[in-house]
């Protein structure tokens, strides 16, 4: 890790049970109805769910700049735990995560980043996203991601 890696973390409320929200940020292909950057993802390698070891392909866009990462799934707790390490052209990107902690009818949903890249790594990576601040810029983002999983997860019918 690199010795002034930036983390940022995000925190919001929703009024919907946990297993819900879970259910709904472990679905990694459903990312790009929340995350304004995320595009679309797919398992890999047979993958299917998430589950300590199970890869997934990321695609991401930032105006006119669009790449790939890859991720694997570090931590799967139903209901209240999911983690995953990115890395792009075989190279760490990053550390994302939710943890959940039910909260009456609801639940408090906290969402992190941990930048992993090398500063060679932070000087491409700037030019090829057109991200040049991360950390600033995924603040930003994780806010609106956290609030759109809040609308569409309070907007869900109950199950029985």
């Amino acid at each position: 890790m690199p010795d002034d890696a930036a983390t940022v973390t995000v925190t919001r409320s929703i009024n919907a049970p946990a297993d819900r929200v879970w259910t709904m940020i472990s679905d990694v292909t459903r990312m790009g109805e929340w995350s304004p950057e995320t595009e679309s993802a797919v398992w890999l390698g047979g993958a299917s769910g998430p589950a300590p070891g199970a890869k997934f392909r990321g695609t991401n866009r930032n105006g006119k700049k669009k790449w790939d990462t890859v991720a694997k799934i570090a931590d799967a707790d139903p209901g209240r735990r999911l983690s995953f390490h990115v890395k792009a052209v075989g190279l760490d990107v990053a550390d994302w995560g939710y943890s959940i902690e039910p909260a009456g009818a609801g639940c408090t949903v906290t969402e992190h980043w941990t930048d992993r890249r090398g500063a060679l790594m932070r000087l491409l990576s700037g030019t090829a996203t057109g991200v040049p601040d991360r950390a600033s810029h995924n603040r930003r983002g994780m806010e609106q991601t956290l609030e759109r999983l809040a609308a569409a997860a309070e907007a869900a019918p109950a199950t029985a």
